[in-house]
């Protein structure tokens, strides 16, 4: 079991969410999460996507966290991003800061 993983994310907020800015509604930015997801199983490139369209400020750097140990993240993010395989692309993870689309890279 690694004991620190590294990570791609896009984010998508909502209004209410915690830390957001964002004035799309929690079901818009569902809707939008889900396109990006389809975007992503069509071959898109992730990075590409993260700068576009994440409202974390890691979409500057296509949406790379760097490295982590577990536990650093919130728990459904740090579950998900600990359980992928290098590579691999998550469904849609929810957490209080909005939707997440996680791709673990190393």
């Amino acid at each position: 079991m690694a004991d620190k993983v590294r990570v791609s994310h896009i984010l998508l907020m909502y209004k209410g969410s915690e830390r957001s800015t964002a004035t799309r509604s929690k079901e818009d930015a569902l809707t939008q999460i889900g396109e990006i997801k389809e975007k992503l199983v069509q071959g898109e490139d992730f990075a590409a996507l993260a700068s576009k369209h994440s409202d974390c400020p890691s979409g500057r750097d296509g949406g790379d966290l760097g490295s982590f140990p577990r536990g650093a993240m919130v728990p459904e993010f740090d579950a998900v991003a600990f359980a992928l395989d290098v590579g691999a692309d998550s469904d849609v993870v929810t957490t209080a800061f909005g939707y997440h689309l996680i791709r673990r890279t190393s």
